[in-house]
């Protein structure tokens, strides 16, 4: 099933709770992709950037497959930074598995295999990289896709609201996510503006990091 001498570099691969967006609380298998072309100021992988281990698509496979579970979740670093992620994800869902990628936004998420559910980031000011969005990505996004931003501030919050609005994103795709910066942003705060502005967006925080703290693997 794999692509001859097809090969990615893996920062980790583990079997958790997914965290966050439409299967929260699902058991889920993390792929890990190292290395990432942004350095956003929150980011919480920063240990994906170097190092990992070049491993084939047949390997990789059989270390998701021995888990025994439904949903994949391929995520970074940027995944969509190295050019046979696009063949991992086809040949997880060629295995029968219910597949999402997490990308930030910044590299093109054209031809994705159709079965894979995108969650894309905008980045937000506070990010420190707001410059790198391509908002071309917007308009290839299907209903069975997400996009979330993550939230440090007002200015993030409002800036936010106006990008759900200028690209009218509450009425094109799956689910609009607002994520609150861990240990930056009060959850609560972000829950009241929400709600005093009626905003069409769907609050989440990372359950992942509200039972096991900020910790790899998890």
């Amino acid at each position: 099933m794999s692509k001859s001498g097809a090969s990615l570099k893996i920062t980790e691969i583990f079997f958790s709770i997914q965290g966050e967006a439409q299967t929260v609380g699902k058991p889920t298998v993390f792929v890990r992709l190292t290395g990432c072309p942004l350095r956003c100021h929150y980011c919480d992988s920063e240990y994906a950037f170097y190092g990992g281990e070049r491993m084939s698509l047949d390997d990789i496979m059989a270390k998701v497959m021995s888990y025994g579970a439904t949903y994949v979740c391929v995520t970074g670093g940027e995944p969509l930074a190295q050019p046979e992620a696009r063949t991992l994800l086809a040949q997880l869902c060629e295995n029968g598995l219910q597949v999402s990628l997490e990308t930030s936004g910044a590299l093109a998420i054209d031809n994705i295999d159709p079965r894979v559910s995108v969650v894309m980031d905008v980045k937000t000011p506070s990010s420190g990289e707001m410059s790198r969005n391509d908002y071309d990505n917007i308009s290839l996004l299907r209903a069975e896709d997400q996009i979330k931003f993550v939230i440090g501030d007002r200015q993030d919050y409002e800036w936010s609201l106006f990008k759900v609005s200028e690209y009218n994103l509450a009425g094109s795709v799956g689910e609009v996510l607002f994520s609150p910066i861990y240990e930056q942003l009060e959850p609560s705060q972000l829950v009241e503006w929400i709600l005093a502005d009626r905003a069409p967006v769907r609050f989440q925080m990372q359950l992942h990091k509200a039972l096991w703290g900020d910790k790899p693997g998890r």
